[in-house]
């Protein structure tokens, strides 16, 4: 009897890991819930281990679980790999792409156009998660990270789409209220308004300017955790801000921002990060150069 494990078992085991649920498993995959049991038990007989702990409430991988779920998702990984290499998949994109990045670059910037990517590319099935957290892109699935900033994980290739930075800006109502900052220094004395994002420190802004690289303790009456927000308050005339030069291009545009310390910014490229698994793959290999081709500069105001 031949007990090595199906392909499509070892599909179905990490989709039940993901979801720790049978039920969970059996809705992504159109499949009843007795059916994707039914499998699991028959790679556990072909593995000779259990893989989960399976109660009335909750299904949670064993050790064994755990070991086998590592070796699964490389295998599967390897599997797509090779199919992609030898297939036509190298140069037709085609299949699942996941791709994740923050709330506002999503938003503004990444669905736009990945909309038209979409439309050039009818065999690419393409899934958009906005999150404004630094995320596992191997556990949680992701194909592609949209980005401020570089990749530092050793497992993970990181190529810029394009050249950004972050600038500090006010309202000319605040401005007029309270005055212009002298330096950077002066910022403790003025209403910043701080967001916790994706890799920033709170509250302290670490600033390239004529010295070379300064820090600043900011603090002020308002703060969140949501970009769109913050910059809705400083136009308000609540406070100065750091945002990407991408998200109030428009605001200091039509002057409803005007820089601050225009000597002072912080390097914020946008990045494409991916495993380095994926690094040929041609699904992601086409939206990184379709995204780097796209993302106009000549939105971006000037760096003077």
């Amino acid at each position: 009897m031949n007990n090595t494990p199906l392909l499509e078992d070892l599909r179905l085991f990490c989709v039940v890991a993901r979801h720790s649920s049978f039920a969970g498993s059996a809705r992504e995959v159109g499949a009843s819930p007795a059916y994707i049991s039914k499998r699991i038990a028959l790679l556990e007989q072909a593995l000779g281990v259990r893989l989960f702990h399976r109660t009335t409430r909750s299904v949670v991988m064993t050790e064994e679980g755990g070991n086998v779920h590592e070796w699964a998702r490389r295998i599967l990984d390897d599997v797509e790999q090779m199919m992609e290499t030898v297939s036509s998949a190298k140069r037709v994109p085609r299949g699942l792409l996941k791709i994740s990045t923050s709330f506002g670059l999503g938003r503004k910037v990444v669905s736009p156009l990945l909309s038209r990517f979409a439309s050039e590319h009818p065999e690419l099935k393409i899934q958009l998660e906005l999150v404004d957290r630094q995320i596992d892109l191997v556990n949680e699935g992701i194909d592609l990270d949209i980005r401020v900033g570089a990749g530092h994980e050793p497992h993970l290739f990181s190529k810029r789409i394009l050249p950004s930075q972050r600038v500090l800006c006010a309202s000319p109502a605040y401005l007029k209220k309270h005055g212009l900052p002298a330096d950077l220094a002066a910022l403790r004395q003025h209403q910043c308004l701080v967001i916790r994002e994706r890799n920033q420190s709170f509250g302290i802004w670490r600033m390239m300017g004529p010295k070379g690289v300064e820090t600043v303790k900011v603090s002020g009456m308002l703060a969140s955790n949501h970009g769109e927000i913050i910059h809705q308050w400083a136009v308000d005339g609540h406070g100065i801000i750091l945002r990407s030069a991408w998200d109030v291009a428009d605001s200091l545009k039509r002057g409803r921002l005007v820089r601050v310390l225009p000597q002072y910014y912080q390097e914020a490229d946008l990045c494409a990060v991916y495993p380095l698994q994926l690094k040929n793959s041609a699904k992601v290999r086409e939206c990184v150069r379709f995204l780097q081709k796209h993302l106009d500069v000549a939105v971006l105001p000037a760096m003077a």
